[in-house]
């Protein structure tokens, strides 16, 4: 039985399954990137909700682990070389399961690196990008006369759905005909945008057709399908 005492978190969030991965989050676009890849990759998980709500995240147990205070965060208790790993920041999570597992990365290095160069356009850009449009198109944003700043990131997240479209012509996945990493990490970001957002109009969804048609196959995974509603709601 693993011993997971020594991370204040678990004084919070206590682990019923130590000897499991222990997962910290919300389903976010960045959240669910860590539920999604642990159902796909089918490793044993306990997942505890950071409730945004209640400002978890902002906890000194939770900030104890993260000190981004930002989801997910995650602690397993068989890291290298048999030592518990704690670990945070969604791309890093996401890269780490991919190594441990030997699952949705490519083995040789030069297909590692076009895996790991699309993650990082998802982490650099479509995030950022597309986060900021949520904000200007749905929240406060919405009330500012001046919309000067919601048009630059329309007109951003409208480049960046171009590139991935273009890529994505005649390939099934980002990386080709292989499901990855690179999936996990941008398409939970796509739906957002066009569902939670509000925003598929403003960037004019129907110009991208490829995007459409991967994100629909996307969907359709069991292990997304799951991993999109973890944690649930208590």
């Amino acid at each position: 039985m693993s011993d997971l005492s020594a991370f204040r978190i678990t004084k919070k969030w206590p682990a019923k399954h130590p000897d499991r991965i222990q997962l910290y989050s919300l389903p976010t676009p960045n959240g669910v990137k860590a539920s999604i890849m642990l159902e796909e990759v089918g490793l044993p998980y306990e997942p505890h909700r950071v409730d945004f709500e209640t400002n978890d995240q902002m906890s000194a147990e939770f900030i104890s682990l993260n000190p981004n205070n930002k989801i997910p965060a995650i602690i397993d208790p068989n890291g290298p070389d048999g030592k518990p790993l704690p670990l945070w920041e969604s791309g890093a999570i996401l890269v780490y399961l991919a190594d441990k597992t030997k699952k949705l990365i490519p083995q040789d290095a030069a297909g590692r690196y076009h895996a790991l160069q699309w993650v990082m356009f998802q982490m650099g850009g479509i995030g950022p990008m597309f986060g900021q449009l949520g904000f200007f198109n749905k929240f406060a944003g919405k009330d500012y006369e001046d919309k000067r700043p919601r048009d630059r990131y329309v007109n951003e997240s409208k480049r960046l759905l171009g590139v991935l479209d273009k890529h994505l012509d005649g390939k099934a996945w980002v990386l080709g005909n292989d499901y990855s990493i690179a999936d996990i990490a941008i398409f939970p970001w796509i739906r957002n945008l066009y569902g939670f957002y509000e925003a598929g109009d403003l960037v004019g969804r129907s110009d991208f057709k490829n995007v459409d048609r991967v994100l629909a196959e996307f969907v359709k995974r069991p292990a997304v399908e799951k991993g999109l509603t973890i944690p649930a709601k208590a």
